[in-house]
């Protein structure tokens, strides 16, 4: 059966501008049960997170985890939750109106820039058609990851191409895949760090990363490596020697071998050779959400006082802090050079007089709008 493919309302007048997709990981819609059982449906279905074959997965999916899993996680989301919702959305909705600020700063026509989710509330989708109504042609997508991961960007990917399978005039469209080893992050996260650790800095700093099956690393995926590398070009600007800090990767899910060492399992080694204060952060997460807040902050602080450690501190991400804004924005602008909005000679004059002009020649030609 051929799929319909939905009319949208277009003017030979409409302004046209470019459009700036944030996305992120996505969140539930409510600290409850229900709402749990739903986001973690649609987030471990797709065949990115979880690369196994799909009739055996859908039974371990429905039969076991999601029986069991939506309360726990519920419980540890209640801890976490505020008076603005989810802390990942609420940051995400400050970092949009940020990173919209500053580009209105540094570009010469209009810029919009919406939030979409890859899992849950707001939609990757219905931030694509809210972009498309107000005239974005060009569009430019940033996932909030600053290491590629095929869980994650190639995620987002497939849900922007599968919402575009249903346009029938397609935007331009660019992808920042990723962001590791962007000066202006780094230089963003150091200072962040700094300015933490700077009255009085743990005896090692843990750059923790979300963990993935070291079957993905082996199949080609190059999130380790990248995450490696921006460690190290963090501790070099914070002039750590190599003994006072280290990687670790986190959240291990399932019973297959993950990428090590475990962050878990490092605090606890520190803490039993006598490290009495560790410093944690987390440079994949441009946003505190339940990961950081609760597994990072809270769990693992547990481990490494029960361990024998003495003062644990958590450095919060990124967020909507200004350097971090001001190194999206750049980001942004260095990707979308050659469109309009970002060029020096674009003239939102003579782009109206462009649209009058266009608007009365296509009426010339029979048509209506």
């Amino acid at each position: 059966m051929k799929q319909s493919i939905p009319s949208t309302g277009f003017s030979h007048d409409q302004p046209t501008c470019t459009g700036v997709l944030l996305t992120n990981l996505g969140t539930p819609d409510a600290p409850t049960p229900a709402a749990l059982r739903r986001y973690l449906a649609e987030f471990l279905w797709d065949p990115r997170v979880v690369e196994l074959p799909r009739p055996l997965w859908w039974l371990i999916l429905h039969g076991i985890i999601l029986r069991i899993r939506p309360a726990r996680s519920a419980r540890k989301y209640r801890t976490i939750w505020t008076e603005d919702g989810s802390p990942l959305l609420a940051i995400g909705r400050r970092q949009t109106a940020a990173v919209a600020a500053a580009l209105r700063q540094q570009c010469l026509g209009p810029v919009q820039v919406a939030l979409g989710m890859r899992y849950g509330n707001p939609s990757i989708a219905s931030a694509l058609a809210g972009l498309r109504d107000t005239g974005a042609r060009r569009l430019l997508v940033l996932p909030l990851y600053p290491q590629y991961s095929a869980a994650t960007v190639a995620s987002t990917f497939d849900a922007i191409a599968a919402e575009l399978r249903r346009w029938r005039w397609l935007p331009d469209l660019r992808l920042i895949t990723h962001y590791h080893d962007d000066p202006a992050y780094l230089d963003a996260l150091a200072a962040s760090i700094r300015a933490a650790r700077a009255e009085w800095p743990g005896e090692r700093l843990l750059f923790s990363f979300h963990g993935l099956p070291k079957r993905n690393l082996l199949a080609g995926d190059p999130y380790h490596c990248e995450c490696h590398k921006t460690a190290r070009l963090v501790a070099e600007r914070l002039g750590l020697h190599e003994d006072r800090w280290a990687v670790a990767f986190q959240s291990r899910f399932g019973r297959a071998e993950w990428l090590r060492p475990y962050t878990s399992e490092l605090l606890a080694a520190w803490a039993r050779a006598g490290v009495k204060r560790a410093d944690v952060v987390c440079p994949g997460f441009a946003a505190d959400c339940l990961e950081t807040l609760e597994e990072i902050a809270l769990e693992n602080r547990e481990a490494f006082l029960s361990a024998g450690g003495e003062h644990y501190r958590y450095i919060p991400a990124l967020n909507d802090a200004p350097a971090h804004i001001e190194a999206l924005a750049r980001l942004i602008v260095r990707h979308a050079a050659g469109w309009p909005e970002f060029d020096a000679g674009y003239d939102p004059t003579a782009a109206a007089v462009e649209r009058t002009a266009r608007q009365a020649r296509a009426r010339a030609l029979g048509a209506s709008a």
